[in-house]
């Protein structure tokens, strides 16, 4: 009897690898654009879609970067919890969701809509802040905070 209520301690542990001065700072789509692209195969981004999240601590810095999930040529499946897993692990106070378009077509489709709804009904949950959705091509960028969408 003692065995069942015997419970396992869980200790969290926040390590990072880079001093917070050296992060990089998003002041805009833009920035966060610059980062981001960086983040996207090169040899890739014309060829399958991927998607990627940006953690961000309160003053916009960059926390890192995660690689959410790679699809197909005009799609990726996302699961909304492992956005929030990395953000939760990552101390993350602010996101920045980004997946590219092959086509090199930077206009949102109705599933992107639906996607960037659901992420920022879960993230309003855990009240972390969902400050946009970048669409990446290898030429340019479509931001739905710029464009009124968020």
């Amino acid at each position: 009897m003692e065995n069942l209520l015997t419970v396992s301690e869980v200790k969290l542990a926040y390590k990072t690898k880079q001093k917070a001065s050296e992060r990089p700072k998003v002041f805009s789509s833009k920035t966060s654009y610059d980062i981001l692209r960086n983040c996207f195969d090169p040899d890739t981004i014309e060829y399958r879609e991927s998607f990627k999240v940006l953690l961000l601590n309160r003053c916009n810095k960059v926390l890192g970067v995660m690689n959410v999930s790679e699809g197909g040529i005009n799609n990726v499946l996302v699961d909304v919890r492992l956005i929030l897993q990395a953000a939760l692990l990552g101390n993350a106070s602010g996101l920045i969701i980004a997946h590219n378009h092959p086509s090199g077509i930077l206009e949102s489709s109705l599933d992107d809509d639906t996607l960037t709804a659901r992420v920022k009904n879960a993230c309003q949950i855990m009240d972390i802040s969902l400050l946009d959705h970048i669409i990446i091509s290898s030429e340019s960028y479509y931001s739905y905070a710029d464009n009124g969408k968020l």
